[in-house]
Protein backbone atom coordinates (compact mmCIF):
# COMPACT_ATOMS: atom_id res chain seq x y z
CA UNK A 1 0.00 0.00 0.00
CA UNK A 2 1.35 3.42 -0.94
CA UNK A 3 1.93 5.75 2.01
CA UNK A 4 0.20 9.09 1.59
CA UNK A 5 2.05 12.25 2.58
CA UNK A 6 -0.13 12.80 5.64
CA UNK A 7 0.67 9.29 6.93
CA UNK A 8 4.44 9.16 6.32
CA UNK A 9 5.79 8.79 9.83
CA UNK A 10 9.40 9.10 8.65
CA UNK A 11 9.03 12.62 7.28
CA UNK A 12 9.52 15.51 9.71
CA UNK A 13 6.66 17.55 8.15
CA UNK A 14 4.27 14.87 9.44
CA UNK A 15 5.38 15.70 12.99
CA UNK A 16 4.62 19.38 12.49
CA UNK A 17 0.95 18.60 11.73
CA UNK A 18 -1.66 19.28 14.45
CA UNK A 19 -1.65 16.58 17.11
CA UNK A 20 -5.30 15.71 16.42
CA UNK A 21 -4.38 14.96 12.80
CA UNK A 22 -1.47 12.77 13.85
CA UNK A 23 -3.57 10.82 16.32
CA UNK A 24 -6.18 10.22 13.61
CA UNK A 25 -3.38 8.83 11.41
CA UNK A 26 -2.38 6.40 14.15
CA UNK A 27 -6.02 5.37 14.59
CA UNK A 28 -6.12 4.47 10.91
CA UNK A 29 -2.85 2.56 11.24
CA UNK A 30 -4.23 0.56 14.20
CA UNK A 31 -7.19 -0.44 12.05
CA UNK A 32 -4.93 -2.16 9.48
CA UNK A 33 -4.58 -5.95 9.50
CA UNK A 34 -0.81 -5.79 10.00
CA UNK A 35 1.84 -3.23 10.99
CA UNK A 36 2.78 -0.95 8.13
CA UNK A 37 6.32 -0.90 6.77
CA UNK A 38 7.61 2.68 6.61
CA UNK A 39 10.70 3.59 4.54
CA UNK A 40 13.36 5.55 6.39
CA UNK A 41 14.02 9.16 5.55
CA UNK A 42 17.60 9.60 4.28
CA UNK A 43 19.72 11.81 6.54
CA UNK A 44 22.99 13.31 5.27
CA UNK A 45 26.15 11.91 6.93
CA UNK A 46 24.23 9.02 8.55
CA UNK A 47 23.71 5.63 6.91
CA UNK A 48 20.01 4.89 6.59
CA UNK A 49 18.33 1.51 6.48
CA UNK A 50 15.43 0.28 4.39
CA UNK A 51 12.80 1.17 6.94
CA UNK A 52 10.83 -0.19 9.88
CA UNK A 53 7.53 -1.73 10.91
CA UNK A 54 5.35 0.66 12.89
CA UNK A 55 3.99 -1.14 15.97
CA UNK A 56 0.96 0.96 16.86
CA UNK A 57 -1.25 -1.42 18.84
CA UNK A 58 -0.98 -1.76 22.61
CA UNK A 59 -0.70 -5.56 22.40
CA UNK A 60 2.22 -5.42 19.96
CA UNK A 61 4.10 -2.80 21.97
CA UNK A 62 3.65 -4.79 25.18
CA UNK A 63 4.65 -8.12 23.66
CA UNK A 64 7.74 -6.69 21.97
CA UNK A 65 8.75 -5.02 25.24
CA UNK A 66 8.41 -8.30 27.08
CA UNK A 67 10.46 -10.22 24.53
CA UNK A 68 13.90 -8.53 24.48
CA UNK A 69 15.57 -11.73 23.29
CA UNK A 70 13.69 -11.25 19.99
CA UNK A 71 13.16 -7.48 19.93
CA UNK A 72 16.62 -6.24 20.81
CA UNK A 73 17.70 -2.78 21.98
CA UNK A 74 21.01 -3.27 20.20
CA UNK A 75 22.59 -1.72 18.23
CA UNK A 76 20.45 1.25 19.27
CA UNK A 77 16.95 2.01 20.47
CA UNK A 78 16.96 5.82 20.44
CA UNK A 79 17.68 6.29 16.73
CA UNK A 80 15.92 4.96 13.64
CA UNK A 81 19.14 4.69 11.59
CA UNK A 82 22.00 2.88 13.27
CA UNK A 83 23.89 5.43 15.32
CA UNK A 84 27.42 6.04 14.01
CA UNK A 85 30.22 5.56 16.52
CA UNK A 86 30.99 9.28 16.67
CA UNK A 87 27.50 9.80 18.12
CA UNK A 88 27.24 6.54 20.08
CA UNK A 89 30.27 7.52 22.17
CA UNK A 90 28.01 10.11 23.84
CA UNK A 91 24.52 8.69 23.39
CA UNK A 92 25.16 4.93 23.50
CA UNK A 93 23.84 4.42 27.02
CA UNK A 94 22.28 1.36 28.63
CA UNK A 95 18.99 1.91 26.78
CA UNK A 96 20.92 0.70 23.72
CA UNK A 97 22.00 -2.55 25.39
CA UNK A 98 20.61 -6.00 26.08
CA UNK A 99 21.41 -8.27 28.98
CA UNK A 100 23.86 -9.04 30.44
CA UNK A 101 25.45 -5.63 29.76
CA UNK A 102 22.16 -3.85 30.35
CA UNK A 103 21.45 -5.79 33.55
CA UNK A 104 24.85 -4.89 34.99
CA UNK A 105 24.45 -1.16 34.37
CA UNK A 106 20.83 -1.10 35.50
CA UNK A 107 21.80 -2.91 38.71
CA UNK A 108 24.44 -0.26 39.44
CA UNK A 109 22.35 2.82 38.65
CA UNK A 110 19.19 1.48 40.32
CA UNK A 111 20.83 2.44 43.62
CA UNK A 112 19.59 5.96 42.93
CA UNK A 113 15.94 4.96 42.63
CA UNK A 114 15.23 2.76 45.65
CA UNK A 115 12.17 3.69 47.78
CA UNK A 116 14.52 4.60 50.63
CA UNK A 117 16.52 7.06 48.50
CA UNK A 118 13.40 8.59 46.98
CA UNK A 119 11.78 8.98 50.41
CA UNK A 120 14.80 10.99 51.54
CA UNK A 121 14.32 13.31 48.56
CA UNK A 122 10.76 14.30 49.46
CA UNK A 123 11.72 17.38 51.48
CA UNK A 124 14.19 18.45 48.81
CA UNK A 125 11.49 18.14 46.16
CA UNK A 126 9.05 20.24 48.15
CA UNK A 127 11.65 22.91 48.85
CA UNK A 128 12.71 23.04 45.20
CA UNK A 129 9.11 23.36 43.98
CA UNK A 130 8.43 26.15 46.47
CA UNK A 131 11.54 28.07 45.38
CA UNK A 132 10.65 27.68 41.70
CA UNK A 133 7.14 29.03 42.31
CA UNK A 134 8.61 31.86 44.43
CA UNK A 135 10.78 32.88 41.48
CA UNK A 136 7.91 32.56 38.99
CA UNK A 137 5.77 34.86 41.14
CA UNK A 138 8.63 37.32 41.41
CA UNK A 139 9.13 37.34 37.62
CA UNK A 140 5.44 37.38 36.75
CA UNK A 141 3.63 35.20 34.18
CA UNK A 142 5.58 34.49 31.04
CA UNK A 143 6.71 31.13 29.69
CA UNK A 144 5.55 28.25 31.89
CA UNK A 145 8.13 25.86 30.44
CA UNK A 146 11.21 27.95 31.11
CA UNK A 147 9.98 29.41 34.39
CA UNK A 148 8.43 26.30 35.94
CA UNK A 149 8.16 22.98 34.09
CA UNK A 150 11.79 22.66 32.98
CA UNK A 151 13.25 23.86 36.27
CA UNK A 152 12.24 21.17 38.73
CA UNK A 153 13.39 17.97 36.92
CA UNK A 154 16.75 19.43 35.86
CA UNK A 155 17.38 20.68 39.38
CA UNK A 156 16.47 17.31 40.87
CA UNK A 157 18.74 15.37 38.52
CA UNK A 158 21.63 17.81 38.94
CA UNK A 159 21.30 17.69 42.72
CA UNK A 160 21.30 13.88 42.61
CA UNK A 161 24.51 13.92 40.58
CA UNK A 162 26.17 16.67 42.63
CA UNK A 163 26.26 19.18 39.76
CA UNK A 164 26.88 22.68 41.18
CA UNK A 165 23.87 25.04 40.92
CA UNK A 166 25.88 27.43 38.74
CA UNK A 167 25.92 24.74 36.01
CA UNK A 168 22.21 23.85 36.04
CA UNK A 169 21.34 26.27 33.24
CA UNK A 170 24.17 24.91 31.10
CA UNK A 171 22.84 21.37 31.59
CA UNK A 172 19.36 22.54 30.61
CA UNK A 173 20.64 24.23 27.43
CA UNK A 174 22.62 21.16 26.39
CA UNK A 175 19.60 18.94 27.08
CA UNK A 176 17.45 21.14 24.83
CA UNK A 177 19.90 20.64 21.97
CA UNK A 178 20.06 16.86 22.42
CA UNK A 179 16.32 16.33 22.49
CA UNK A 180 15.55 19.11 20.06
CA UNK A 181 18.01 17.78 17.49
CA UNK A 182 15.58 18.29 14.58
CA UNK A 183 14.04 21.54 15.81
CA UNK A 184 15.32 24.74 14.16
CA UNK A 185 15.21 26.68 17.45
CA UNK A 186 17.77 24.40 19.06
CA UNK A 187 19.89 23.05 16.22
CA UNK A 188 18.93 24.92 13.07
CA UNK A 189 18.06 21.72 11.20
CA UNK A 190 14.29 21.89 10.70
CA UNK A 191 12.19 19.78 8.34
CA UNK A 192 14.43 20.43 5.32
CA UNK A 193 17.34 18.02 5.78
CA UNK A 194 19.90 19.80 3.62
CA UNK A 195 23.55 18.84 4.05
CA UNK A 196 24.39 22.28 5.45
CA UNK A 197 21.55 22.25 8.01
CA UNK A 198 22.31 18.70 9.11
CA UNK A 199 26.04 19.45 9.40
CA UNK A 200 25.34 22.43 11.64
CA UNK A 201 22.85 20.47 13.71
CA UNK A 202 25.17 17.51 14.16
CA UNK A 203 27.99 19.82 15.23
CA UNK A 204 25.76 21.31 17.92
CA UNK A 205 24.58 17.86 18.97
CA UNK A 206 28.14 16.55 19.30
CA UNK A 207 29.18 19.65 21.25
CA UNK A 208 26.26 19.18 23.66
CA UNK A 209 27.09 15.50 24.17
CA UNK A 210 30.80 16.22 24.64
CA UNK A 211 30.08 19.00 27.12
CA UNK A 212 27.84 16.85 29.34
CA UNK A 213 30.16 13.87 29.02
CA UNK A 214 33.14 15.91 30.21
CA UNK A 215 31.14 17.40 33.07
CA UNK A 216 30.28 13.90 34.28
CA UNK A 217 33.87 12.72 33.86
CA UNK A 218 35.16 15.59 36.00
CA UNK A 219 32.60 14.83 38.70
CA UNK A 220 33.58 11.15 38.58
CA UNK A 221 37.28 11.96 38.99
CA UNK A 222 36.51 14.18 41.98
CA UNK A 223 34.23 11.62 43.68
CA UNK A 224 36.72 8.79 43.28
CA UNK A 225 39.18 10.87 45.30
CA UNK A 226 36.67 12.44 47.69
CA UNK A 227 33.28 10.65 47.86
CA UNK A 228 30.47 12.87 49.10
CA UNK A 229 27.53 10.46 49.22
CA UNK A 230 25.85 11.80 46.07
CA UNK A 231 24.84 9.60 43.16
CA UNK A 232 28.16 9.98 41.31
CA UNK A 233 29.97 8.80 44.44
CA UNK A 234 27.78 5.69 44.54
CA UNK A 235 28.32 4.98 40.85
CA UNK A 236 32.12 5.25 40.72
CA UNK A 237 33.00 3.57 44.03
CA UNK A 238 32.26 0.13 45.44
CA UNK A 239 32.60 -3.39 44.06
CA UNK A 240 30.52 -2.63 40.95
CA UNK A 241 31.26 0.73 39.43
CA UNK A 242 30.86 2.65 36.21
CA UNK A 243 33.80 3.47 33.98
CA UNK A 244 34.32 7.10 32.97
CA UNK A 245 32.71 6.38 29.57
CA UNK A 246 29.74 4.62 31.16
CA UNK A 247 29.29 7.46 33.65
CA UNK A 248 29.27 10.06 30.88
CA UNK A 249 26.69 8.17 28.82
CA UNK A 250 24.55 7.52 31.89
CA UNK A 251 24.65 11.18 32.90
CA UNK A 252 23.41 12.20 29.46
CA UNK A 253 20.66 9.57 29.65
CA UNK A 254 19.67 10.72 33.13
CA UNK A 255 19.50 14.45 32.41
CA UNK A 256 17.74 13.85 29.10
CA UNK A 257 15.31 11.03 29.89
CA UNK A 258 15.14 11.85 33.59
CA UNK A 259 14.07 15.42 33.00
CA UNK A 260 12.26 15.40 29.67
CA UNK A 261 9.34 13.14 30.59
CA UNK A 262 8.61 15.12 33.73
CA UNK A 263 9.18 18.50 32.14
CA UNK A 264 6.75 17.81 29.32
CA UNK A 265 4.26 16.03 31.55
CA UNK A 266 4.05 19.13 33.76
CA UNK A 267 3.67 21.43 30.74
CA UNK A 268 1.11 19.19 29.02
CA UNK A 269 -0.63 18.81 32.37
CA UNK A 270 -1.24 22.53 32.79
CA UNK A 271 -2.52 22.77 29.21
CA UNK A 272 -4.82 19.75 29.61
CA UNK A 273 -6.20 20.93 32.96
CA UNK A 274 -6.85 24.35 31.44
CA UNK A 275 -8.65 22.85 28.44
CA UNK A 276 -10.70 20.50 30.66
CA UNK A 277 -12.01 22.61 33.55
CA UNK A 278 -14.29 19.80 34.74
CA UNK A 279 -11.27 17.55 35.24
CA UNK A 280 -9.39 20.35 36.95
CA UNK A 281 -12.23 20.80 39.44
CA UNK A 282 -12.20 17.09 40.19
CA UNK A 283 -8.49 17.31 40.95
CA UNK A 284 -8.51 20.45 43.05
CA UNK A 285 -11.55 19.22 45.06
CA UNK A 286 -9.71 16.01 45.99
CA UNK A 287 -6.06 16.60 45.20
CA UNK A 288 -4.48 13.97 47.43
CA UNK A 289 -7.03 11.35 46.48
CA UNK A 290 -6.80 11.90 42.73
CA UNK A 291 -3.30 13.14 41.93
CA UNK A 292 -1.90 9.62 41.44
CA UNK A 293 -4.43 8.82 38.74
CA UNK A 294 -4.04 12.33 37.32
CA UNK A 295 -0.30 11.87 36.80
CA UNK A 296 -0.85 8.60 34.95
CA UNK A 297 -3.63 10.05 32.80
CA UNK A 298 -1.49 13.04 31.84
CA UNK A 299 1.36 10.67 30.91
CA UNK A 300 -1.03 8.43 28.91
CA UNK A 301 -2.74 11.25 27.09
CA UNK A 302 0.37 13.30 26.29
CA UNK A 303 2.92 10.43 26.03
CA UNK A 304 6.07 12.58 26.26
CA UNK A 305 8.28 9.84 24.75
CA UNK A 306 6.70 8.96 21.40
CA UNK A 307 8.68 5.86 20.37
CA UNK A 308 11.70 3.65 20.77
CA UNK A 309 13.24 1.27 18.27
CA UNK A 310 13.91 -2.45 18.50
CA UNK A 311 15.79 -4.77 16.08
CA UNK A 312 14.61 -8.32 15.45
CA UNK A 313 17.20 -11.01 16.28
CA UNK A 314 15.52 -14.08 14.80
CA UNK A 315 12.52 -15.17 12.80
CA UNK A 316 9.44 -14.56 14.89
CA UNK A 317 5.66 -14.45 14.50
CA UNK A 318 3.76 -11.93 16.60
CA UNK A 319 0.01 -11.46 16.32
CA UNK A 320 0.00 -13.00 12.84
CA UNK A 321 2.92 -10.94 11.48
CA UNK A 322 6.20 -12.66 10.57
CA UNK A 323 9.40 -10.77 11.37
CA UNK A 324 12.87 -11.67 10.14
CA UNK A 325 16.35 -11.11 11.58
CA UNK A 326 17.49 -7.53 11.08
CA UNK A 327 13.99 -6.08 10.76
CA UNK A 328 13.53 -2.81 12.59
CA UNK A 329 10.37 -2.07 14.51
CA UNK A 330 9.29 1.17 16.19
CA UNK A 331 7.24 0.93 19.37
CA UNK A 332 4.84 3.86 19.12
CA UNK A 333 3.81 4.45 22.71
CA UNK A 334 1.62 7.41 21.76
CA UNK A 335 -0.54 5.16 19.59
CA UNK A 336 -0.60 2.27 22.08
CA UNK A 337 -1.88 4.71 24.70
CA UNK A 338 -4.91 5.51 22.53
CA UNK A 339 -5.71 1.92 21.55
CA UNK A 340 -9.48 1.41 21.48
CA UNK A 341 -9.00 -2.26 22.30
CA UNK A 342 -7.55 -1.35 25.70
CA UNK A 343 -8.80 2.10 26.72
CA UNK A 344 -12.46 3.05 26.93
CA UNK A 345 -13.04 6.34 25.11
CA UNK A 346 -9.26 6.69 24.57
CA UNK A 347 -9.36 10.27 23.24
CA UNK A 348 -11.06 11.52 26.40
CA UNK A 349 -8.93 13.09 29.13
CA UNK A 350 -10.30 11.38 32.23
CA UNK A 351 -8.55 11.70 35.60
CA UNK A 352 -10.75 8.96 37.07
CA UNK A 353 -9.59 6.39 34.51
CA UNK A 354 -9.01 3.07 36.26
CA UNK A 355 -7.36 0.82 35.30
CA UNK A 356 -4.89 2.76 33.20
CA UNK A 357 -2.34 0.32 31.72
CA UNK A 358 -0.51 2.99 29.72
CA UNK A 359 2.99 2.51 28.33
CA UNK A 360 4.08 6.11 28.81
CA UNK A 361 7.12 4.94 30.77
CA UNK A 362 7.89 2.22 28.23
CA UNK A 363 6.32 -1.18 28.04
CA UNK A 364 6.87 -3.94 30.60
CA UNK A 365 10.22 -5.66 30.61
CA UNK A 366 13.85 -4.79 31.36
CA UNK A 367 13.71 -1.29 29.85
CA UNK A 368 10.74 0.03 31.83
CA UNK A 369 11.70 3.50 33.07
CA UNK A 370 13.71 3.38 36.30
CA UNK A 371 12.63 6.90 37.18
CA UNK A 372 8.86 6.44 36.77
CA UNK A 373 8.17 6.79 40.48
CA UNK A 374 10.40 9.85 40.76
CA UNK A 375 8.61 11.48 37.80
CA UNK A 376 5.23 10.94 39.48
CA UNK A 377 6.55 12.44 42.72
CA UNK A 378 7.89 15.51 40.92
CA UNK A 379 4.58 16.03 39.13
CA UNK A 380 2.67 15.64 42.38
CA UNK A 381 4.84 18.08 44.32
CA UNK A 382 4.81 20.70 41.56
CA UNK A 383 1.05 20.61 40.90
CA UNK A 384 0.35 20.72 44.64
CA UNK A 385 2.53 23.81 44.98
CA UNK A 386 1.01 25.49 41.93
CA UNK A 387 -2.64 24.88 42.78
CA UNK A 388 -2.15 25.79 46.44
CA UNK A 389 -0.37 29.09 45.84
CA UNK A 390 -1.67 30.01 42.37
CA UNK A 391 -5.20 28.55 42.31
CA UNK A 392 -6.10 30.43 39.13
CA UNK A 393 -3.03 29.41 37.13
CA UNK A 394 -3.86 28.48 33.54
CA UNK A 395 -2.24 28.20 30.14
CA UNK A 396 -2.91 30.91 27.57
CA UNK A 397 -3.09 30.21 23.84
CA UNK A 398 -1.55 27.29 22.01
CA UNK A 399 1.81 25.80 22.99
CA UNK A 400 4.90 26.03 20.82
CA UNK A 401 5.57 22.36 20.15
CA UNK A 402 8.95 20.73 19.58
CA UNK A 403 9.53 19.43 16.06
CA UNK A 404 10.41 15.82 16.80
CA UNK A 405 9.38 12.25 16.01
CA UNK A 406 10.83 11.14 19.35
CA UNK A 407 9.65 13.59 22.01
CA UNK A 408 6.16 15.08 22.31
CA UNK A 409 7.63 18.25 23.71
CA UNK A 410 6.36 21.71 24.53
CA UNK A 411 9.06 24.33 24.06
CA UNK A 412 7.07 27.34 25.24
CA UNK A 413 3.67 27.81 26.89
CA UNK A 414 2.26 31.17 27.92
CA UNK A 415 0.40 31.19 31.20
CA UNK A 416 -1.43 33.50 33.58
CA UNK A 417 -2.63 33.43 37.16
Amino acid sequence: MTISADMDLSQLPFWSLPQAHRMETFRRLRALDQPRFVPEQPVPFIKSGAGYYALVRHADVVEASRTPEVFSSEPCSNSIPDMPRWLAVYFGSMINMDDPRHARLRRIVSRAFTPRVLAKMEEDLERAAAEIVDQAIKEGPGDFVTQVAARLPVRVICDMMGVPPALHDLVLRRTNVILGNADPEYTGIGPELTRLNVARGLARLIHAGYSLNRLAARLGDERRKRPTGDLVSLLVNGEERLTSQELGSFFILLVVAGSETTRNAIAHGLKLLTDHPDQRRLLTDNFEGLIGRACDEIIRYATPVIQFRRTVTREHVMNGMRYRPGDKVLLFYNSANRDEAVFRDPDAFDLTRDPNPHVGFGGPGPHHCLGAHLARREMTVMFRELFTRLPDIRSVGEPDYLLSNFINGIKHLRYAY
